[in-house]
């Protein structure tokens, strides 16, 4: 791995640590929900693999767009 490729990844490690914890303290959750409806998201997948230039958005940002895009990832289940 080069310089670039570290930065790179610790870059979008932070991203994620912060996008969870915005969405934690927006929808009022726990981290741990947080964490799953994250890593369940397309918002994830496009970070992990640079698609789009997404993983260079402010987080702020990016939980909005998360929230407004993937509204079924915070469905409450019914029984």
């Amino acid at each position: 791995m080069t310089d670039q490729d570290n930065l790179t990844y610790l870059y979008r490690q932070n991203l994620e640590e912060n996008i969870i914890r915005c969405l934690s303290e927006t929808k009022l959750i726990s981290l741990q929900e947080a964490m799953d409806i994250f890593y369940s998201s397309r918002l994830a997948v496009q970070i992990e693999q640079g698609m789009y230039g997404i993983d260079n958005l402010d987080y702020q940002c990016l939980t909005e767009d998360l929230i407004e895009n993937e509204p079924e990832l915070f469905a409450i289940p019914t029984m």
